[in-house]
């Protein structure tokens, strides 16, 4: 995983500037104890005509907004504004390429699982982040483990919410794929079939046509949503199903998206190479098309760009 600072001048929190330093909250804060907070990740780029522009930010402080719904958490912004906010930190900090983070948590006052009472707080940091998963991942592909930790049920914990404490199931996926020599996990559902990676969705390509899981139990992402747009686009089958992790390894191609990792290719999972062990025809177009989308460049998807300035 590329290696960033995560240092700026400023940090937007509870409706104004603050200094980097001076970004903090009590030891006491309620989501720092159990966990209850939603957040985002959104990229922003230098696109063709030299501005910035945030991908897809729109969709990222709905999805937010959400999130907050889904767990009972009133969000004291309007959408609107934590967009304006979220472009002001990268301008602020003169940022040109950036990873976008707002979180929404509760804050310090009463303690208890059952405490109601406290305040919403909402911070939006930005850094520069490079390639998630490494930038050899984005040319020649990952390699991933099957994970003995299952995503969790729907009815257990929701996971159209993108919240802070469920991301206990992805760090011990991750932690075990990656001390056992690989660079991610492959995480199946309870009732065995994929689902996603610990932070990634996950795509297969058979004779051409690809699959993915539905939304049922997995994260629907907004970078799975675009680039299943940009592939129905171009002509290329997808279709949303169920399906076994042997699928996977008896796929032609495989790959992973998420705003951190992109699209990312699989060249092997469980020790099997995935096609010829390189990132196939597809995957490699999708590669091209989303690039382009990313930085103003395919005009039909100029709309999902917010621009900085």
């Amino acid at each position: 995983m590329a290696a960033s600072s995560l240092r700026t001048d400023k940090i937007w929190m509870d409706g104004g500037m603050v200094p980097y330093d001076e970004a903090n909250i009590h030891v006491l804060t309620h989501s720092l104890h159990y966990g209850l907070a939603v957040f985002e990740g959104m990229r922003c780029y230098k696109c063709a005509d030299g501005r910035s522009a945030i991908f897809r930010g729109r969709e990222h402080i709905r999805r937010l907004f959400e999130s907050a719904l889904i767990l009972e958490m009133k969000i004291p912004f309007s959408p609107e504004e934590l967009l304006k906010a979220s472009a002001e930190i990268v301008r602020i900090n003169k940022l040109e390429e950036c990873y976008i983070r707002p979180i929404a948590f509760y804050g310090e006052g009463e303690m208890g699982l059952s405490a109601r009472g406290n305040k919403v707080r909402v911070a939006i940091a930005a850094w520069p982040w490079g390639a998630y998963l490494g930038d050899d991942a984005v040319k020649q592909g990952v390699r991933l483990k099957t994970s003995s930790f299952v995503r969790f049920h729907h009815n257990s914990l929701m996971p159209h919410a993108k919240a802070s404490g469920q991301y206990i199931n992805s760090i011990l996926a991750g932690y075990e794929a990656r001390r056992s020599g690989y660079d991610e996990a492959l995480l199946l559902d309870v009732e065995g079939f994929v689902a996603e990676g610990s932070g990634e969705n996950v795509f297969i390509v058979r004779d051409g046509k690809v699959r993915t899981p539905p939304v049922s139990s997995i994260l629907p992402g907004i970078t799975r949503d675009a680039v299943i747009k940009l592939m129905r686009r171009s002509g290329i089958e997808v279709t949303e199903e169920l399906f076994p992790r042997d699928a996977v390894y008896i796929a032609d191609e495989a790959f992973m998206t998420g705003t951190a990792a992109e699209v990312t290719p699989v060249r092997e999972v469980d020790d099997r190479p995935i096609g010829n062990g390189r990132p196939g025809p597809i995957t490699v177009k999708l590669q091209e098309m989303f690039r382009a989308a990313l930085r103003g460049q395919d005009a039909n998807c100029r709309e999902w760009l917010y621009y900085i300035s």
